[in-house]
């Protein structure tokens, strides 16, 4: 049965986990978020989320956008290959309502699956 719990294997926790992810990512984006990712040697997705101060002023809101993200990812990461994702936001998104972020995530998840099958090499 699969577990949709987030626990720690799915999460980024140091700044190297961070700083390995800025180092030659691919990239999706959207109106609203880009995501740095690259492959990692688990067997599992995990995400790092970075909401900016100068971005989102209020940190209600900055704290309504990483629910919505960690509840998109946690929603789908059965589908997702193994990599390691930074998300961030573009601009002020405090007013969007949360199923703009969840659609929003949802092609965004569908892209790194698309992009992540494209990179690996046929065997």
């Amino acid at each position: 049965m699969l577990s949709f719990k987030f626990s720690r294997e799915l999460r980024l926790l140091t700044p190297r986990e961070f700083d390995n992810v800025f180092q030659n990512p691919f990239r999706v984006a959207s109106p609203l978020f880009t995501i740095l990712c690259k492959a990692n040697s688990s067997n599992n997705p995990r995400i790092g989320l970075t909401i900016a101060k100068k971005r989102v002023k209020l940190a209600v809101h900055r704290n309504r956008i990483k629910r919505c993200a960690r509840d998109s990812f946690r929603l789908h990461q059965h589908k997702l290959p193994p990599v390691d994702m930074v998300l961030m936001v573009k601009g002020d998104i405090s007013n969007t309502d949360n199923a703009e972020l969840h659609q929003q995530l949802e092609r965004l998840w569908s892209k790194i699956l698309r992009q992540y099958n494209a990179s690996q090499p046929k065997s």
